[in-house]
């Protein structure tokens, strides 16, 4: 069961010409700390240019539905990188491989095999660069292929 502080908030999502992503909303967790302001709880499968822990403000709609996402207010920090595995990679298309080979590092992530799909979290404590260099080696090897969901200039001016 969910924490009890914690409320689903609805980022709506533009789909595009080749049916990306596969919804056309995502639900993610956050915790309430402010009327309409809240802290993203967990790592985005699809949204963009956002991060576990950052500031939201999201408003409720007229039919009570949960908060919708208005605007991000400020960032966390933390680097949301997706990692899709092939199949027929090295890995098999297995995402707690994945997650195994990030974790010692200090990024963490979450799996979801409806979409096969890793959303990494890459907090600052984290060895950055090395978790940039595997995703490229992996990247470069077939292993699998990555979206840089939530970076900044710091993380696109390291070395590939």
């Amino acid at each position: 069961m969910a924490d009890p502080e914690l409320v689903h908030v609805v980022f709506p999502l533009e789909v595009d010409e080749e049916g990306w992503p596969p919804v056309g909303s995502e639900r993610l967790w956050a915790q309430r700390i402010g009327d309409v302001i809240y802290r993203v709880d967990n790592t985005p499968w699809f949204v963009r240019n956002l991060a576990a822990g950052d500031v939201v403000r999201a408003v409720p709609l007229d039919d009570g539905s949960w908060p919708t996402f208005v605007e991000k207010i400020q960032w966390s920090g933390n680097y949301t990188i997706r990692v899709i595995p092939f199949r027929g990679g090295p890995l098999e298309g297995s995402l707690q491989a994945v997650q195994d080979l990030f974790t010692p590092h200090g990024a963490d992530g979450e799996g979801v095999d409806q979409y096969g799909i890793v959303a990494l979290n890459v907090p600052p404590t984290a060895d950055v660069a090395a978790v940039h260099a595997l995703l490229f080696q992996g990247q470069a090897e077939g292993w699998w292929d990555i979206e840089e969901g939530c970076v900044d200039d710091a993380w696109l001016s390291l070395p590939i």
